[in-house]
């Protein structure tokens, strides 16, 4: 039988696994702890018989998020307005994050892509691309046969390659980020003009907890006009430059209380979305 701090050593690989399926951190915790109920149901007779606790682990957690995903269209359909995936802070000391490895695989920018898929197709990616599980042990977690796994995980590729642009080089997207708030510190609308793209998206997460847009913002001026607006709302807003697994972002502050975090995508030398997070259940990890 596994000792019991092996089997709380896997919960960090848990997570990795949980956030990058759910794409919320609250989410992911609950999946690793209805995974960790379900081995503790187990009698000892039938955990001393399990060769590898980490693969058992593996194939429950993610069959608790394969149900997850497959309810989440409801969930979706009663959220209010805009759904955006947690933005994830680079780990820090004392950041609980410190369990989630940051890479490209938990940015904003994957992370919707993700969303769009199939729960089938999500799983069969994120185990097989991520952390390598072969084809035949995902047959068994998603039902379906090997082959056509490897299918799954080929048709979530290809969405992924037409759905996200080429991303630019950290350089590129960190500099295009700085100027940003430069023109938007100064009021600056021909500055603003030259980094954002002329077809710009903005998407904004209040959760129904805060007031954000509960439509996308197309288009650079109507944009402009909603970053101006908040900023002239807000003058006392504190904004602080913050590493993501997306590049360089924002987060914004009032009285030292965490109000939101800005995301950036850039494609063709410009910015072409920006995501704004403001749901308070999916700013934990910045408090």
């Amino acid at each position: 039988m596994a000792e019991l701090d092996e089997v709380q050593d896997e919960r960090r690989h848990l997570l990795n696994l949980a956030f990058r399926m759910l794409g919320t951190f609250a989410d992911a915790e609950d999946a690793v702890q209805e995974t960790y109920i379900r081995w503790y149901r187990l009698s000892d007779a039938a955990r001393s018989e399990i060769d590898s606790p980490r693969g058992w682990l593996t194939r429950v957690a993610s069959r608790v998020c394969l149900d997850v995903l497959g309810s989440a269209r409801v969930r979706r359909e009663q959220y209010v307005g805009e759904w955006l995936p947690e933005p994830v802070p680079l780990t820090g000391a004392n950041d609980p994050l410190d369990r989630v490895t940051l890479d490209d695989s938990v940015s904003t920018a994957l992370l919707i892509v993700l969303d769009s898929l199939t729960p089938a197709e999500r799983v069969s990616y994120v185990l097989h691309e991520v952390f390598a599980v072969p084809f035949v042990e995902i047959a068994e977690i998603v039902g379906r046969t090997p082959a056509a796994c490897r299918q799954l995980a080929t048709s979530a590729r290809r969405h992924i390659k037409e759905r996200r642009p080429q991303p630019v080089a950290r350089e590129r997207h960190d500099a295009l980020v700085t100027a940003f708030v430069a023109a938007c510190t100064s009021g600056d609308i021909a500055a603003l003009a030259a980094v954002l793209d002329p077809d710009v998206v903005l998407r904004s997460d209040g959760g129904g907890f805060v007031s954000a847009a509960r439509k996308p913002v197309v288009g650079l001026d109507n944009v402009a006009r909603f970053i101006f607006g908040i900023m002239s709302k807000e003058p006392t807003l504190e904004v602080t430059q913050r590493e993501t697994a997306d590049g360089l972002s924002l987060a914004f502050w009032r009285e030292g209380r965490i109000g939101g975090v800005l995301s950036f995508r850039v494609a063709d030398e410009r910015i072409s979305d920006v995501w704004i997070m403001m749901n308070p259940e999916k700013l934990s990890l910045w408090r």
